[in-house]
């Protein structure tokens, strides 16, 4: 699989297939990972990934503990009209996929808690960092983890970005041994084989076009 291809392929995968993850092929995804771009190299980036019976053991503390306040916010690009139409057509195609209609809080609540569970993925990645770090530092692990996203796809592998663990950062920290005061949870990531026929895994997804992105300067 060359680059474009694994770009291409990429999206947040919700339906994993009872499969598990080899040790071998993560330990070379993130052995791999490492040469990620890092302004002044600080590397900020640390995690665990869990799998077995303690990932089982800390899916059922999540279940069983309120969300908390998170400690950074995701939402304020909704408060700008372009940025919640966007929001909102991933939302209308995610939830049809899932056959719950717009006005069933109850339904979309219960399929937005199957974030606690990773979607039921045979293994999750922990993200974590110390809380001196700053914006520019959390843009490295952001290029760390669409990184190991890519990875995952070369090992035929799938993978779900999972900010909501940040409502149960206290939680995670707790079952990991982290120190609260020093580490910032920053978010989880799913990890497994996709169901390839499950229509959570096949809506359309939609991007904006190019030319309202990028201006290109100077070129003949």
């Amino acid at each position: 699989m060359n680059v474009t291809e694994a770009v291409t392929t990429r999206r947040s995968v919700r339906t994993f297939l009872d499969k598990p993850v080899d040790l071998a092929t993560l330990i070379r995804v993130m052995d791999t990972a490492r040469w990620a771009a890092s302004g002044c190299n600080y590397q900020p980036w640390e995690a665990s990934i869990v799998t077995g019976q303690p990932l089982k053991d800390l899916q059922a503390k999540l279940t069983a503990s309120a969300p908390q306040a998170a400690e950074y916010d995701w939402t304020a690009p909704g408060t700008e009209d372009a940025y919640k139409q966007r929001l909102n057509a991933v939302s209308r195609e995610m939830f049809g996929a899932m056959g719950i209609a717009r006005d069933d809080g109850e339904g979309r609540m219960k399929a937005m808690m199957r974030n606690a569970t990773s979607f039921d993925a045979p293994a999750a990645m922990f993200v974590y960092f110390p809380r001196l770090m700053k914006e520019p530092q959390w843009s490295d692990v952001g290029m760390w983890l669409q990184t190991i996203a890519l990875l995952l796809r070369e090992e035929g592998l799938d993978s779900c970005f999972q900010e909501y663990m940040a409502l149960y950062a206290n939680v995670i920290r707790e079952f990991l041994g982290l120190d609260h005061e020093r580490y910032m949870l920053f978010c989880g990531m799913a990890i497994g084989s996709r169901d390839p026929d499950a229509p959570l895994n096949n809506f359309e997804r939609e991007r904006v076009p190019l030319e309202e992105q990028v201006k290109f300067i100077g070129f003949a």
